[in-house]
């Protein structure tokens, strides 16, 4: 996994990823985090996610897709379905759920320049040192990096 500091959507506007992927949940909510800022920059990947079935349980694993083209580059920003609901304490990340969407996101952009924050790490309570090495697994021999925030 490569690792850079930044802004994952700045990055993505300066042509540095093809593809930027983010965690969500199953009910179109995507006003916290990272997916706030997502749905803002590119309104694609909202209208994507609310063009799925509202809270459906079986969106775990999967994923939406959205392309957008600004300044002639496109990028596409994939809604990874990493949680259930938003809500409560603990743990909302669903492990199982994150390895699938990456094994699903490694098939169809193989060829793609990846990028995305600490997808469940955060709101999501999830264990990073947990979930790296799951990414690390599914996007094993693609250019794909980690964003985080400088600190």
């Amino acid at each position: 996994m490569n690792r850079r500091e930044g802004d994952l959507i700045a990055l993505a506007l300066q042509r540095e990823f093809d593809v930027i992927v983010h965690g969500c949940n199953c009910f179109h909510t995507m006003d916290a985090g990272v997916a706030k800022f997502i749905a803002r920059a590119f309104p694609e990947a909202l209208a994507a996610d609310r063009a799925t079935k509202h809270g459906s349980r079986a969106k775990l694993g999967t994923v939406s897709v959205a392309q957008t083209v600004r300044d002639g580059h496109e990028i596409t920003t994939v809604n990874a379905y990493t949680q259930h609901h938003w809500h409560g304490t603990g743990r909302l990340v669903d492990y199982d759920a994150l390895s699938a969407c990456f094994e699903l996101i490694a098939l169809r952009f193989s060829t793609a320049r990846i990028g995305y924050p600490m997808i469940g790490a955060g709101l999501a309570g999830g264990d990073w040192d947990e979930i790296a090495p799951l990414i690390d697994t599914a996007l094993i021999g693609l250019d794909h990096t980690l964003v985080v925030l400088p600190s």
